[in-house]
């Protein structure tokens, strides 16, 4: 893991902003010994939020297609 002196990050914000984001986290090291982590920020949205997909299919024949398939062969 890369650590940069303040003076250094400040010079360097957009390769440390990108390091931080494809090694997980950059440390920042102030004078006084102090130290600090720049990590990316991780996306709040669901995994499972994905973008609609056009298909050129109703929502009556979606729902058509399901009662269909859950109907039970006569006996």
């Amino acid at each position: 893991m890369r650590v940069y002196t303040y003076s250094e990050a400040r010079r360097k914000l957009a390769d440390l902003l990108k390091q931080a984001s494809e090694k997980g986290e950059v440390r920042i090291r102030r004078k006084d010994g102090s130290e600090y982590v720049v990590r990316p920020r991780r996306s709040e949205g669901s995994p499972l939020d994905v973008p609609p997909v056009e298909a050129g299919v109703s929502a009556e024949e979606i729902v058509s297609a399901v009662r269909k398939s859950r109907e039970r062969p006569a006996a």
